[in-house]
């Protein structure tokens, strides 16, 4: 998958697809994305996650401005228990 897909992106693999009824050829297969987040991690995974999102900071965000400062009121929602 490339790099920092996101949900509802569309993405072809080329020759991957059904096989053509009249010859050896394959078809495209075509995919959407569909991204889904751990929802149970451990206080290990939750520290790096913080970890990342601090060495990152609001310089990547692939579609929007606030994507790292969502991530950070999630993770604080799980953290106080929200």
């Amino acid at each position: 998958m490339p790099e920092g897909a996101q949900t509802g992106r569309t993405v072809r693999l080329k020759g991957r697809g059904m096989p053509s009824l009249r010859s050896r050829e394959r078809g495209d297969l075509v995919v959407e994305l569909f991204i889904e987040t751990p929802t149970r991690l451990s206080a290990r995974q939750k520290e790096l996650m913080r970890e990342f999102a601090g060495l990152c900071g609001e310089q990547q965000h692939p579609r929007t401005a606030s994507f790292f400062g969502k991530a950070r009121r999630f993770w604080d929602g799980i953290t106080r228990g929200e």
